[in-house]
């Protein structure tokens, strides 16, 4: 009987062997999320290649962000439900360009005869500035490039003909390109041809000079769009002497460097990340004062109180000053009317938060309103 029963065991194992299995699904589980992230290089290495963002890690504007952000979201949270709630810091304005190796010593070359032949079927000691281009990649110090490495490059340039010119090259998003270098007739204007350099006493005043001879720049100003950025190379000195990039972007005025955090929530709505339309204010000394005008909202002693005290009193009912619940979004919805009717959506939610004052502790609280296409209301739980 042993024996027997082993063999029904094979066959039973040999069986259920030969039974197609069903196809559990490799799936990350799905939950709704309240994410907290800052933007990092990788973030903006999920957008197309062709975005400013992708190209920058920075946006062009809020609105940029607003449209360009919720594809990283989807990169990176693709299985969240519907509900969950992003609040994603970024960067807006120009990029911050560190270079790969800044010190001058190591990124200034001046091109021997040999180097010409090296670009093939090169058979003469000058270039154009299209050949300069096509030579880098055999280059002796530019042939393997790190990203955002910086070349000066002075070689015999053609144009027509041939004079010795230096031009400046930055190894950006994988491909060399020629960048703005500051001329030694640029120094001279500002005042610093010496030895053509800004010093360490320019430090806080550098972008102040380079928007100026961008400016006066005709070569640059008269093409100049909104939201152009110009990569510009100069040479700084502080005991040591460099070479710097800064990106410039031109505001339609100025040439502008430098990025500012800005921070935007997202949400997730029908399966896909959106931009929040909700609004989150706090009140201001002045929403205070403008509630104590309001006759329609507490008692007189109520609204004096609390346009003499930036809070609401909510110790006792029995105090002449105290707000009750429905008197205080009375007066939270007449600030939101006056702030925000004309520009407010059908069912876009407003997050309020306020000062009350209760037995001698003040504190903070957030109250939701929702906008119903005519009026301010309290959702219903």
């Amino acid at each position: 009987m042993k024996k027997i029963y082993y063999s029904l065991t094979l066959l039973a194992l040999a069986f259920t062997a030969c039974q197609k299995q069903p196809v559990i699904p490799n799936a990350q589980p799905v939950h709704k999320a309240s994410l907290t992230q800052t933007l990092a290089s990788a973030d903006y290495g999920k957008l197309d290649t062709s975005t400013y963002g992708y190209k920058n890690h920075a946006f062009k504007s809020d609105d940029d962000g607003k449209q360009s952000i919720p594809a990283i979201l989807a990169a990176e949270y693709p299985r969240v439900d519907d509900g969950s709630t992003a609040s994603i810091t970024f960067n807006v304005g120009t990029p911050v360009v560190k270079v790969a190796d800044s010190l001058y010593s190591k990124v200034a070359y001046t091109l021997t005869n040999a180097d010409y032949l090296l670009l093939p079927g090169n058979k003469y000691t000058d270039f154009s500035a299209a050949q300069i281009l096509s030579w880098l990649p055999y280059g002796p110090n530019t042939s393997s490039p790190k990203a955002n490495q910086l070349a000066v490059l002075t070689f015999n340039y053609y144009a027509g003909s041939v004079s010795v010119q230096t031009f400046g090259y930055l190894y950006l998003n994988s491909a060399w390109q020629q960048i703005y270098l500051l001329s030694p007739a640029q120094y001279l204007s500002i005042g610093r041809s010496n030895h053509n350099e800004f010093v360490a006493a320019d430090k806080d005043n550098i972008n102040t000079y380079i928007n100026a001879l961008l400016k006066a720049d005709l070569t640059v100003s008269a093409t100049a769009k909104v939201g152009d950025i110009l990569y510009v190379s100069y040479n700084y000195y502080d005991g040591t002497d460099y070479q710097k990039v800064t990106a410039y972007a031109f505001d339609g005025s100025n040439w502008v460097a430098g990025a500012t955090p800005r921070t935007l929530s997202f949400e997730r709505v029908a399966g896909k990340w959106v931009a929040s339309s909700t609004v989150n204010y706090t009140l201001a000394a002045a929403d205070y004062v403008y509630i104590g005008t309001q006759t329609t909202v507490g008692t007189q002693a109520a609204r004096d109180n609390v346009a003499k005290y930036p809070d609401f009193n909510i110790s006792a009912a029995t105090d002449a000053t105290y707000w009750s619940p429905d008197d205080l979004n009375a007066a939270l919805i007449a600030v939101l009317t006056e702030k925000f009717k004309a520009t407010a959506l059908p069912n876009q939610k407003f997050v309020v938060t306020y000062t009350t004052y209760f037995k001698g502790t003040t504190s903070n609280t957030s109250k939701t309103f929702v906008f119903d296409g005519t009026n301010f209301t309290v959702p219903k739980v």
